[in-house]
């Protein structure tokens, strides 16, 4: 798979891929392209250059919001500071709370609520994924003549082969389906007796790839070598999706030299995945600049959900974690860095969402938004670039109504409006109203690592009274959500209440289906991979309509 391309470059690639180099260390100026280059062994692609940009999307894992160096971390990211600073900060942007639902609605532009994808994850045991008749994003991308590539974390389900990443638009697959494993051996247990191996190559287990290599640095590999055998004057789609900083908690050893004073031993591990992490993103861009991409190429930055604390991540001074729709669950580190920027070096405060990938993509790409997608993104390419207002007015966080855990919660309670037994969380401007249980609520403060083993007495604790089920801040002037206004306010939180039920007018039925003993990776070769298989039904539903004929030609047989 890999081209003539990549072997010319091998000393270059192993250099890139295990060393952190300075930006100019590839001899490419300021203003320098491919293009410019003589005499450097690479060749600029035949034809002429594409106007549509170069899209690269690159997906962090847990990484939690005070988890980057220019939001105040202890922990040094100095390539996302530079290329934040030198791009424009999302610093009013918002994700999901977790793995799957993120990744859904970054890859259709819609809401859980409109995939059916509205509770928790897809477990690798069930037989669901993402569903077949939504559009994606590297579909769409593939119309307008882009090749798409996706090296990282799937997550969005496997269960049949019609669901697997390269059925689903892209040319090319390389990583892991599940939502987590070990970073060496790229094996995952889900429950006792049921594990398996999960490195893939397109639509195989990557057996020839297991050479005990940590995934940070194996996919960035991969990423290099796409690049490299790529033709720069066509357009490219990259979705890289990493694992880290997800558990396990696992490193190369380098990594921790500068995290030794770190007293608490996963943050300090943490810290030296991250350090990894900002290291790949680095050696990304120098393969972008090195091969031609850089000048006509769109990076976008984005964590997946909010860090988990007892794992390492800090969302500080956000509130709640990974999981919750607390802010620390759902705002998330986010930038966007390209030559193509207007207003380069700034900050953008407005409302940006992570279904807003979706058609501002597409537009960039030069492509068409068929009218009968409903999406739930809005295109804010203009918002980002030039600094104009957001489209977006509100976000549903979600709607999830198998969690029911509130058991105060009533339809009294909700002013007859909503049921407040049901978890659910939105934004409407400045408003944010939440329902339900919202889950973990604690503000987790730096000093609460301070020690070897998880500490929660520096947390911040609110005893709510018994039976709160309806939330409600100004996000604006409280993003750290301390002060309840939902006593203060009830006509605000009426409002909000009615237009969640506007939204749930309009939701499909929640897809999350039991365990199909059929997925365990004993009956597949070792393997975590499809297992449903869709001709052994046909077969079997035609042999018992053959059966049934025969019958029926010998009843007629006898009658005769």
């Amino acid at each position: 798979m890999v081209a003539v391309g990549v072997l010319a470059g091998l000393s270059v690639l192993s250099l890139l891929t295990y060393g952190y180099l300075a930006w100019d260390s590839l001899g490419l100026g300021p203003g320098e392209t491919e293009a410019t280059r003589t005499g450097q062994g690479e060749e600029p692609g035949a034809g002429n250059p594409s106007s549509q940009p170069h899209i690269i999307f690159i997906l962090a894992d847990d990484q939690g919001f005070r988890d980057v160096g220019y939001h105040g971390s202890e922990i040094r990211t100095p390539t996302l500071d530079k290329l934040a600073a030198e791009g424009v900060k999302l610093e009013n942007y918002y994700v999901q709370p977790m793995c799957t639902p993120s990744r859904s609605q970054f890859i259709t532009g819609k809401y859980q609520i409109h995939t059916g994808l509205q509770h928790s994850i897809i477990r690798p045991t069930q037989p669901n994924c993402l569903p077949l008749d939504n559009v994606t994003l590297p579909q769409k991308l593939k119309e307008v003549g882009y090749s798409t590539h996706m090296v990282g974390k799937w997550h969005l389900g496997f269960y049949r082969r019609e669901c697997m990443p390269t059925q689903r638009g892209f040319d090319t697959f390389f990583g892991s389906l599940l939502g987590s494993g070990d970073y060496y051996t790229h094996f995952k247990c889900d429950s006792p007796g049921i594990c398996g191996y999960d490195l893939y190559e397109n639509d195989n287990a990557a057996w020839d790839h297991d050479n005990g290599i940590y995934s940070t640095q194996m996919y960035t590999q991969k990423v290099q070598q796409i690049l490299a055998s790529h033709n720069p004057r066509k357009p490219i789609f990259l979705y890289i999706a990493y694992q880290a900083v997800h558990s396990p908690l696992q490193a190369p050893g380098k990594y921790f030299e500068h995290y030794r004073s770190i007293n608490n031993i996963n943050r300090r591990r943490y810290a030296a995945m991250l350090a990894c992490l900002d290291e790949a993103i680095n050696n990304v861009t120098l393969a972008l600049k090195r091969y031609g991409y850089y000048e006509n190429s769109i990076i976008i930055y984005s964590s997946d959900n909010g860090g988990q604390p007892m794992a390492g991540g800090s969302n500080w001074p956000l509130r709640g974690s990974k999981g919750t729709y607390w802010e620390g669950g759902i705002r998330a580190v986010g930038f966007v860095h390209s030559p193509l920027l207007k207003n380069k070096g700034s900050v953008c405060k407005e409302l940006v969402h992570i279904t807003d990938w979706f058609p501002t993509l597409i537009t960039l790409a030069e492509g068409q938004i068929d009218e009968e997608i409903q999406l739930d993104g809005y295109d804010i390419w203009e918002t980002i670039s030039e600094g104009r207002r957001s489209p977006r007015v509100d976000i549903l966080h979600n709607i999830d109504p198998i969690y029911t855990k509130a058991k105060n919660g009533s339809w009294a309670a909700g002013y007859g409006i909503w049921n407040t037994a049901i978890q659910s969380a939105i934004r409407v401007n400045h408003w944010k109203l939440l329902t339900g249980n919202p889950g973990y609520s604690d503000w987790v403060p730096p000093q609460a690592f301070s020690n070897a083993g998880p500490n929660r007495w520096h947390n911040e604790r609110v005893s709510w009274s018994a039976g709160k089920t309806v939330w409600l801040f100004n996000i604006t002037a409280d993003p750290y959500e301390r002060v309840d206004l939902s006593a203060r306010y009830p006509d605000v939180v009426k409002q909000l209440l009615r237009r969640l039920s506007q939204f749930n007018k309009t939701a499909v039925p929640v897809r999350y289906p039991p365990k199909d003993p059929r997925s365990n990776p004993k009956l597949n070769g070792g393997v975590w991979g499809p297992w449903f298989k869709e001709d052994e039904k046909k077969k079997k539903s035609d042999k018992s309509k053959g059966a049934n004929k025969q019958k029926k030609n010998k009843n007629k047989k006898k009658a005769n």
